[in-house]
């Protein structure tokens, strides 16, 4: 991959989109910042004519877009996410403004499959879907009206990212291959079983403290070899211990 900008790396992902315009109008604002790949989870209407007619000479991102079911799905073989929320959420993780936030993921991108991650123009994503991030960003707008639509939010993003690909000195990619996102998710899913079998995790209210491990590991990027050490020393723990001879 010699050669390749951070931008091909970077994946818009839109979940739940429901006006087939925002769709269109996102391929239009990725195009003119020079991004490419457009990630659509379950979208409402799509493929549709009003989104061909708001892509205004975008029509290619949209033929190329992956529609996928779930957000997992989408963020499956990438090793960082990025997610657009307007509000600060209870159990996030620290949130970070647009600009910190677009240089992350370009630094990522330089080595990695990453993705900035939007959700639906009414609720946005809801904590299930930021809980699949790494990092929650916001936009610093007027808190007094802080509205701002889907097509707009992503060309301030597409915009913070182009730039921040243009700035010197950016920090040098990792040498050691990241764990993606299906890997991590195995280990929460082990992690979550292990806990409900050991009686440590209430099978009432799992997704409380299950919140709280992902917060905890999405502080620090996984390696793939950290993410096998821990499943191997939770596979250790499931394993029947053998009796002490008398």
């Amino acid at each position: 991959m010699n050669g390749t900008s951070p931008l091909d790396r970077i994946r818009v992902v839109l979940s739940h989109t429901s006006h087939p315009g925002n769709i269109g109008a996102a391929a239009r604002a990725m195009k003119t910042m020079g991004l490419s790949r457009l990630y659509l989870v379950a979208p409402r209407h799509f493929p549709d004519p009003e989104a061909e007619a708001r892509a205004s000479g975008a029509s290619d991102l949209l033929a190329a877009a992956v529609v996928c079911r779930t957000l997992e799905q989408a963020l499956a073989d990438t090793v960082f996410a990025a997610g657009l929320s307007a509000r600060r959420r209870d159990l996030s993780l620290p949130v970070c403004w647009a600009r910190e936030g677009a240089a992350r993921l370009v630094q990522r991108g330089r080595s990695d499959e990453v993705a900035l991650v939007f959700g639906n123009e009414t609720s946005g994503l809801t904590n299930e879907e930021l809980s699949l991030c790494h990092l929650p960003v916001m936009i610093p707008t007027n808190p007094d009206y802080s509205s701002l639509n889907l097509g707009a939010a992503v060309q301030l993003m597409c915009y913070e990212l182009r730039l921040a690909v243009a700035a010197p000195g950016a920090a040098p990619a990792s040498e050691l291959p990241l764990a993606t996102g299906e890997e991590v998710e195995g280990l929460y899913a082990h992690l979550e079983r292990c806990a409900l079998a050991s009686g440590f995790l209430d099978p009432s209210q799992p997704k409380r403290l299950m919140l709280r491990f992902r917060r905890l590991f999405a502080r620090t990027a996984l390696e793939r070899e950290e993410v096998s050490i821990l499943r191997g020393l939770l596979a250790s723990f499931e394993r029947p211990k053998l009796r002490k001879k008398s």
